[in-house]
């Protein structure tokens, strides 16, 4: 009988704060904060603190394949939520349900900007494939893609209403692109670098670009007026050009303004006016963020007239009477002293430099001011770190920090208590308690560099062995370092728990092997109990000890040496015993099975080796990882294990049989350390990247032989990727001025598609000959009922061939449609006739006719054939899509004024004191005179008490 495992899959990941491979945002209401989070995006509360959301795709199987790392982040002026992965794709998402609306598909490259427009219907999106893709936000669909850059795509930003698009690249230009005309109509050199960073203000006075230039350079837009006419705005100083050539050029829309110096030698990585448009925050590559004040017009022209009053008293000074011309880089001449020329100093303004403690890897602005200052102001730290300022007029002033939540390096190791309800891992300089099944931190202790540890059995106390040789002891409870023991010369590598004792074991980079027991003693005069630590043995080893590992009937001890050897000794005499040998570099890792009777040893070689205690024999030598085993572990009480290593692969093995079981992908870098819980149910693995995960046993078993089909299934579709890339393929070099392709792509989906519909298009036609022909027959003689093809789902041919349609994903069709043959393009055109009768598929309908009429369009008109179906669809398609357009106007009223409503009622709301005013001041009236009468009442009270008092002592 065929043997089954139980599948273990992905359940939870947490530690990570923000990652560093994408930028930050706040959403349009200014209250939370999206945040990449490895292959998620976070939602974090700004005034609480807290993660509230978090948006990922739940993908509940270990065979989904590697998680793919957010590389790009924008928010709508709605509540929608676009992000760009690592392999091109793009995920919009609604914040407030936490859910996908949609995948858009299009880039064979990592998304390296994205930017809505004002309104949030057009979303543009780069690439390090060198492209621009323009998306229909509202159709789910990519409207063209332009292409012209060289280098990747470094920024966006839209123009004039978002009918114009700027994008900067590494290829050192600025490309200006007239949406509706779909071309590029200006490109910008000068830059002596590449460009990293661009953005535009609220008011679209100014562009700026960043580079690794020692300045910012600034530009400014020209704006088009009717009648021809345009006019460009500089700080108050309007010009306006009829059109003329000569006057200037018409595709100019970006004119240089001039530069401004740069504090810091670091090259820019962004910059970004706040919504306001008043300050420019200049981040770059390195630990600062230089703030600019942009002054309005009216300050712009005073300070442009008191430099140039200053500069003619200094040449008045020197005895110099000429009249001063200004060379300044400017637009438009001086004529008068009450209109001096603007040029860029005189508008930006440096006002302060914020200083972060680590390298910063994002900013953003949050778009509602605050009361008592400027801005406020976020940062991104590459160590796993959030930061916010509060920027004011003279100084900045750090709010709070978001820190508590991760790491701030590297998860070097994890250790479960006994009962798994307390994870603790330790890092550079603190230790964390977390809870495994929640993923929350409970405490946060500081430390030194962590690289093992123990949680003893009743889960108060745990031990630390750290990199400068000390053993570190901590009060789970009150999540304090109680001690620090001087243990080893050089730093502790290992600790291991000694069965069935209340002791440990510890190697160490000093070569010693030392034993500990540790009691808990009551001192006089103190409630608390504080644990002791005592060296009760030390033996000495001939090398670096890399690993350490005891046999659960506590009978031997290995010992892994840095000379890639593993020294097995008799626990109890420390005789020696076994040498084991075979690994060509050190044994980084090792683990003894439940029964005692297998040892694995994990090594830098990459290979496992699964030993017998009993002789010492290998029994098997498996190369597991492409890159160093960093730990394995025995499921207690059975003979699997599981493996990780620098490959960023977690994966589960049969000793007796090995085999491999699974290969789980989750993480993003380098994976460290691991633990199993007792009972098997679930894994921790932490990491490079910060992360921990928690991966569940779950009741759904699987086969090997399955499992290797579908690796080998995988390999397959890899290839077959890489084949629809065409990596090896010459690329064409495309024009100076740009072009403009398809915005979709070709992918495997796009290719089931198209099989789905020329298999549904074969069935109707076998179909419909064969009603056809039933009709023939029917007329001649008496047959038996039709009987429909029970394939078709009880559907006619026409709904049936509908329903294939409708299925692809909208922002597939096109490319889906692409692949079809022309002769299944003409069946599918002649079934449009009949969808066109359902109303909520004419906009469908349309598209298709589209896209079939631009890609056949040739062939169209030169067939017979094709003659009566394109008549048909002439005749039909206008008459409902004016049918449609009704309905749509409709619909769009409706919709004005139930969201005119909502606008009412929130007014109503945030000025509910209005309604209530009057009778809130009778109210108050009526208590103000029942005080009176009651202060009254006890006056004459008091009075009367006197009055009796006084007649008493008469």
């Amino acid at each position: 009988m065929v043997k089954a495992y139980l599948r273990y899959e992905p359940a939870a990941a947490f530690g990570v704060i923000v990652s560093v491979d994408s930028n930050i945002t706040y959403d349009s209401s200014g209250k939370h904060l999206l945040v990449p989070a490895l292959e998620n995006v976070a939602v974090w509360h700004v005034r609480q603190g807290v993660c509230t959301k978090t948006l990922a795709i739940t993908s509940n199987s270990s065979r989904a394949g590697p998680s793919l790392a957010v590389t790009s982040i924008a928010s709508s002026t709605s509540s929608l939520v676009a992000s760009g992965y690592v392999d091109g794709s793009i995920r919009i998402w609604d914040s407030e349900k936490g859910t996908c609306e949609t995948t858009l598909n299009g880039h064979k490259g990592a998304v390296t900007a994205l930017r809505y427009n004002d309104v949030g219907s057009l979303l543009a999106s780069g690439s390090k494939d060198n492209d621009v893709i323009l998306w229909d936000v509202v159709g789910e669909t990519g409207l063209f893609r332009l292409q012209g850059h060289r280098d990747q795509v470094t920024d966006l930003v839209f123009l004039d209403s978002g009918k114009k698009l700027v994008s900067s690249s590494k290829d050192k230009f600025l490309r200006v692109w007239d949406l509706e005309t779909q071309h590029c109509m200006q490109i910008i050199s000068g830059h002596h670098s590449e460009i990293w960073s661009i953005d535009v203000d609220s008011e679209e006075r100014f562009l700026v670009t960043g580079s690794a230039d020692l300045e910012l350079r600034f530009f400014t837009v020209k704006h088009e007026l009717v009648d021809d006419r345009s006019v460009s705005v500089v700080s108050g100083t309007e010009i306006v050009n009829n059109g003329d050539a000569s006057s200037q050029d018409k595709w100019q829309v970006l004119m240089h303004f001039g530069e401004i110096q740069r504090q810091s030698k670091d090259r820019v990585a962004t910059v970004r006016f706040n919504k306001l448009g008043n300050l420019l925050a200049c981040q770059v590559a390195g630990k600062t963020v230089e703030v600019f004040r942009v002054l309005d017009k009216a300050e712009a022209k005073r300070k442009a007239k008191r430099r140039l009053h200053r500069k003619k008293e200094k040449k008045a000074a020197k005895g110099t009477v000429e009249e001063t011309e200004n060379k300044d880089t400017s637009i438009g001449t001086e004529k008068d002293r009450n209109n001096p020329v603007v040029t860029v100093p005189d508008v930006f303004k440096l006002l302060q430099t914020i200083r972060a403690g680590k390298k910063i890897c994002s900013i953003s602005f949050c778009p509602t001011t605050p009361k008592n200052s400027l801005a406020s102001l976020a940062l991104s730290l590459n160590n796993n770190l959030l930061e916010f300022y509060s920027i004011e007029s003279t100084s900045n002033t750090k709010t709070f920090a978001i820190d508590l939540q991760g790491h701030r390096s590297d998860v070097r190791s994890l250790t479960l208590s006994a009962d798994n309800t307390l994870l603790m891992s330790t890092s550079h300089n603190s230790v964390k308690i977390w809870n495994p099944s929640t993923g929350s931190c409970l405490r946060t202790i500081d430390s030194g560099y962590g690289l093992c540890g123990l949680i003893i059995p009743n889960n108060k106390y745990a031990f630390v062995g750290t990199k400068s040789g000390t053993i570190e002891i901590i009060d789970v409870g009150s999540g304090t370092c109680i001690e620090v023991v001087e243990a080893h010369g050089g730093s502790v590598q290992w600790i291991a728990a000694i069965p069935n004792d209340d002791g440990f074991v510890t190697g160490s980079a000093d070569h010693d092997v030392k034993f500990w027991e540790y009691h808990v003693k009551q001192k006089t005069g103190q409630d608390s109990k504080p644990l002791k630590l005592s060296n009760v043995r030390t033996t000495k080893m001939n090398d670096d000890v890399l690993a350490v590992a005891l046999s659960p009937d506590a009978k031997y001890i290995a010992v892994a040496l840095l000379d890639c050897t593993v020294k097995v000794f008799f626990l109890d005499s420390l005789k020696f015993f076994l040498s084991l040998y075979g690994h060509k570099l050190p044994v980084l890792c090792m683990d003894v099975s439940s029964d005692g009777d297998l040892l694995v040893t994990g090594s830098a070689d990459k290979n496992l080796k699964i030993w017998g205690l009993d002789f010492g024999d290998c029994h098997k030598s498996i190369f597991a990882h492409s890159d160093s085993v960093m730990a394995v572990q025995f499921v207690r009480n059975t003979h699997y294990l599981f493996s990780v290593g620098k490959d960023r692969l977690v994966k589960y093995w049969d000793v007796d049989k090995f085999e491999l079981l699974l290969t789980l992908e989750g993480h993003h870098a380098d994976i460290w350390c691991l633990a199993i819980s007792n009972r098997g149910d679930f894994i921790v693995t932490g990491a490079h990247d910060r992360s921990i995960r928690r991966w569940d046993r779950t009741e759904e078993p699987f086969f090997i032989e399955e499992e290797k089909e579908k690796r080998l299934e995988e390999m397959f579709e890899s290839d077959l990727d890489n084949a629809f890339e065409s990596r090896h393929a010459p690329k064409e070099e495309l024009p100076e001025e740009g072009a403009v392709a398809l915005a979709g792509k070709k992918t495997r989906e796009t290719i089931t598609s198209t099989d789905s519909i020329i298999e549904s298009l074969d069935m109707a036609e076998e179909e419909l000959e064969r009603l056809a022909q039933h009709e023939e027959e029917k007329t001649r003689v008496n047959v038996a009922e039709f009987q429909p093809d029970i394939r078709m789902l009880g559907l006619s041919p026409s709904d049936y061939v509908l329903r294939t349609v409708s299925s692809v994903n909208t922002n597939d069709l096109e490319q889906t449609l692409l692949a079809l043959p022309f002769s299944d393009a003409l069946k599918l055109l002649s079934f449009l006739n009949d969808w066109t009768l359902n109303p909520d598929k004419v906009e469908l309908v349309c598209r298709v006719a589209t896209v079939l009429l631009q890609i056949h369009h040739h062939q169209l008109i030169s067939t017979p054939a094709a003659r009566p179906v394109l008549t048909v669809l002439k005749d039909i398609l206008y008459a409902r899509v004016k049918i449609l357009n009704f309905y749509q106007e409709c619909k769009d009223t409706l919709g004005f004024n139930l969201a005119a409503m909502d606008h009412i009622k929130q007014l109503m709301a945030m000025k509910s004191d209005a309604l209530f005013r009057d009778a809130k001041e009778k109210l108050q009236e009526i208590r103000s005179q029942q005080s009176k009468h009651l202060e009254a009442r006890e006056e004459t009270k008091a009075e009367k008490r006197k009055r009796k008092k006084q007649k008493k002592i008469n």
